[in-house]
């Protein structure tokens, strides 16, 4: 998976969605979203900072590495434009945080949510609630959210085994922009955790890492 030339990358993303620099000159934040019905939405200590880590080191994207938790009634949340969602299900939303995750996504918002295992149904729910009228739409491995940085010909890389079905990604789109990124079946925050909490092979860990930074730059360029 061979890099596309990262100065034009970075120099789009230097004109490009100024609103992604948190608190002045903080960088690049990824918020982990809170959200209620018992689920586990704080899954994964060390998946969050470690992404940030590798896009650090591995891009010229300006990187606030602070740990964030936010949920859609907190008074800052519209200062997150980019939000992390996971979990094993069990997940709801008042219908406040359904209006405000609304207003959020819908002006300039991104929502990327990684299953990583049983939220498929939850979600779905949840994003039609959200979004009555728009539907999870599969992506083509053509969308350029597989090769704005590095290159997924296949699509998203299968790191853990799960129900075994291929690794498949849906998205919500709002005025042909894409708004909702959901994977399944991947887990690739899963892959961003240390090595030992799961023993994935280092070329797994890899995968999801690289995935992870092309989902973060794609947000950033639309």
């Amino acid at each position: 998976m061979k890099s596309k030339p990262v100065f034009l990358v970075v120099f789009l993303i230097g004109i490009c969605r100024a609103s992604f620099v948190q608190g002045g000159d903080g960088g690049f934040t990824m918020a982990r979203l809170k959200y209620g019905g018992g689920g586990n939405w704080y899954w994964g200590y060390s998946a969050v900072p470690n992404m940030l880590t590798f896009l650090k080191e591995n891009t010229n994207v300006k990187v606030n590495e602070k740990i964030v938790t936010v949920s859609p009634t907190d008074k800052d949340f519209f200062s997150y434009p980019f939000l992390f969602l996971t979990g094993h299900g069990y997940m709801r939303f008042t219908e406040e945080e359904v209006a405000r995750l609304r207003i959020h996504l819908t002006s300039g918002g991104f929502l990327f949510a990684n299953d990583s295992y049983g939220l498929i149904n939850d979600f779905k729910r949840e994003m039609k609630r959200v979004f009555p009228d728009k539907d999870l739409v599969e992506l083509p491995f053509t969308h350029g959210i597989y090769n704005c940085y590095w290159k997924f010909s296949n699509g998203l890389p299968k790191i853990h085994k799960h129900d075994g079905k291929p690794p498949q990604a849906f998205g919500i789109f709002h005025e042909e922009r894409l708004i909702v990124f959901f994977v399944y079946e991947s887990d690739i925050g899963d892959g961003w955790e240390d090595p030992q909490v799961y023993n994935d092979p280092p070329e797994k860990r890899e995968a999801a890492l690289k995935m992870g930074t092309n989902i973060i730059i794609w947000s950033l360029l639309n």
